[in-house]
């Protein structure tokens, strides 16, 4: 949630406009980050004409005292509970900057929008109540600022009104925090008693603090150092998608440092591949003939077709590393604790990746900055690992850029982490071999054009004796008669081969699917439509399976009924479920959930196969994977 309320801002032009410095302000709930903020824009005259007022009507219907977090806790949610669950963005102006204010949430449930809020910032204001002193949860913050490479840390003492001014608290609370953050490598730039209710301290020294002689909040904020600005760091521009327009191939994505222009000759990370670019496309204005700066979404075209993802990274010569092995440092936010060896889904930028843990180098309780050992990593705690990755991925240490140097980390859809690159290639041993992807010598649409179609994925699933092998086979012959290439891969078949070392419960499942969709994909990227016949009953596996596929992937729920299909029981599944036999199969399809986003749903009860495979073929011309004329394969290139 961006507010844009500062009047002075808008009335200067851009290039006039000062230098920028993005803050978040922590600290431990109800500590008063919220009040302060709130109070910030009213002492810099940055408070929308009337809101002042406003707020203070909405006190008196609510029958509750005015408070300056009201202008912030946007949520009705906050305002019942009194405490922030989300980021907040605020423009306002001191004398010589600009400053966008990030409100994080300081209760410990809401450290991951904590994270979000911090991974953004420049610099910091870690925010102290007077009376209840350093927290546990204001170490924890403390020690994230440090993960996060926030460097600069402005401390405010709020609440002094609570302790009556007293120096000797105020000194007390100066001491202690600043040993534990000296213990991190972090020095104050400033530490500063307030009364943000009041506003002792947040503009003016008033005659409560008249002992204090240090900076004000709004001072402190002005001394900040600006990052170096992102137009002077070299160009990442992070693809998003690619687009099919007119005759045009448009790579999207947005510039998070450095600037481009047509004309610039690019490199495209992780592979490696060199363009210049033949145009830079906007809408409704297009195309661009000046300079695209950091911050700006574009579009851009190429004087060659060359295959990109979204995930891949383009810059100018001095490009970013790929790499299968990251070092990064992690804040663990998941209830089960962090292992070697464990599977995860990676986030750089746009691209996700699956990775495991190879090693964990140090894990650390950061509210006592005590090391607890390195073969796991527990809730709220730190460490450094070693990441291997299921794929190249282009990255910069964080030192180098932070905008591609962070990295998230999820584990069955919800964020579990999130830190720093530390550096690439790390920790390579004389026992770890390197794996180098060797790239096809043939071009996807060279492919195309001889079997006149797309790469695709086209995934059966439903119930054992819906009649998807049925119907899998049948749209192999069809897809093979037009002169395409097909390949089948079916569930029972790989479970005799490729995937025998699997049994059935929920981890090998899980397991199985990965593995079949990793090799769909591969077959699809390379101009083949993999027909994948599978149960696949857990609708996570399945959404496992179509990120892995992304826009490749087409769903085909085969729906025929339980009933349909134990009477059927082609392959004794039903059968020897019943009689123990099987193990962990789903017998009756209590286990099975259905798509709720499959492309096509077959009843094969009410269907011929014939009818069936006609249905499969036409989604998958009304998808663009089919081609009819010369003019759908130039398209496509």
């Amino acid at each position: 949630m961006t507010i844009a309320v500062s009047r002075l801002a808008a009335a200067v032009p851009a290039a006039a406009r000062r230098p920028q410095v993005r803050i978040v302000i922590v600290g431990h709930v109800d500590h008063g980050k919220s009040t302060l903020v709130g109070r910030l824009l009213h002492e810099t005259g940055s408070l929308p004409e009337g809101k002042f007022e406003m707020l203070k009507a909405v006190s008196a219907r609510r029958g509750m005292p005015f408070e300056w977090s009201f202008l912030l806790d946007a949520l009705q949610t906050e305002r019942d509970q009194g405490i922030t669950i989300d980021t907040t963005q605020i423009r306002f102006r001191t004398p010589s900057r600009d400053i966008v204010l990030i409100d994080a949430p300081g209760h410990a449930e809401f450290l991951r929008n904590m994270i979000t809020g911090a991974s953004q910032a420049d610099a910091a204001v870690l925010i102290i109540d007077a009376l209840e002193g350093v927290r546990d949860q204001t170490r924890r913050h403390g020690y994230l600022l440090h993960l996060l490479g926030v460097r600069q840390v402005a401390v405010v003492i709020n609440k002094m009104d609570r302790v009556d001014f007293a120096k000797a608290r105020f000194d007390e609370i100066s001491a202690d925090i600043s040993a534990y953050l000296a213990e991190v490598g972090v020095t104050p730039t400033a530490i500063i008693p307030i009364s943000a209710r009041d506003g002792d301290g947040v503009a003016a020294r008033t005659p409560a603090i008249a002992w204090y002689s240090g900076p004000t909040v709004v001072e402190a904020l002005d001394a900040l150092t600006p990052a170096r600005p992102l137009d002077e760091l070299a160009l990442r521009l992070p693809v998003q998608a690619i687009y099919k327009f007119d005759d045009r191939r448009i790579i999207a994505g947005r510039i998070e440092s450095g600037s481009l222009i047509a004309g610039d000759e690019i490199v495209i990370m992780p592979a490696g591949k060199i363009a210049r670019i033949r145009s830079v496309e906007s809408w409704p204005v297009t195309p661009l003939s000046t300079r695209q700066h950091a911050g700006r979404s574009v579009g851009i075209t190429l004087d060659r077709e060359l295959f990109l993802e979204r995930g891949d990274i383009i810059s100018h010569a001095q490009a970013p590393r790929d790499t299968r092995r990251l070092h990064a440092r992690v804040f663990w936010l998941h209830e089960a604790p962090l292992k070697a060896g464990q599977s995860l889904l990676v986030r750089i930028g746009t691209k996700d990746t699956r990775a495991t843990v190879v090693a964990i180098q140090n894990a650390v309780d950061p509210g006592e900055l005590s090391p607890i050992g390195t073969d796991q990593i527990a809730r709220n705690h730190v460490g450094d690992i070693e990441i291997g990755l299921a794929q190249p991925v282009a990255a910069d240490a964080y030192a180098d850029n932070a905008r591609t140097g962070r990295l998230v980390i999820e584990v069955n859809g919800r964020i579990a982490g999130g830190g720093l690159v530390l550096s690439v290639d790390a920790g390579e041993r004389a026992d770890v071999v390197d794996i180098v992807p060797v790239e096809s010598a043939l071009r996807p649409d060279e492919r195309s054009a001889r079997y006149r179609h797309a790469g695709a994925v086209v995934w059966l699933t439903g119930l054992p004796g819906a009649g998807k092998s049925t119907l899998a086979r049948a749209l192999e012959r069809r897809l093979f008669s037009r002169g395409g290439s097909p390949i089948l891969l079916d569930g029972d078949t790989l479970r005799a081969g490729l995937n025998s070392d699997l049994g059935f419960s929920p981890r090998d499942r899980a397991e199985n699917i990965r593995r079949l969709a990793e090799t769909a994909a591969h077959l699809a990227r390379n101009g083949h439509i993999a027909i994948v016949a599978a149960v696949s009953p857990a609708a996570e596996d399945r959404a496992e399976a179509r990120r892995i596929g992304d826009d490749l992937f087409r769903e085909v729920y085969v729906a025929t009924s339980a009933e349909v299909c134990e009477s059927r029981d082609p392959k004794g599944h039903y059968a020897k479920a019943r009689s123990g036999q099987l193990a962990g199969f789903t017998g009756i399809g209590q286990d099975y959930q259905p798509p709720a986003r499959a492309e096509l749903t077959i009843d094969t009860a009410e269907r011929a196969v014939i009818a069936g495979v006609d249905d499969i073929e036409r989604m998958l011309l009304d998808t663009g994977v089919l081609f009819t004329e010369v003019s759908d394969i130039a398209a496509n290139i």
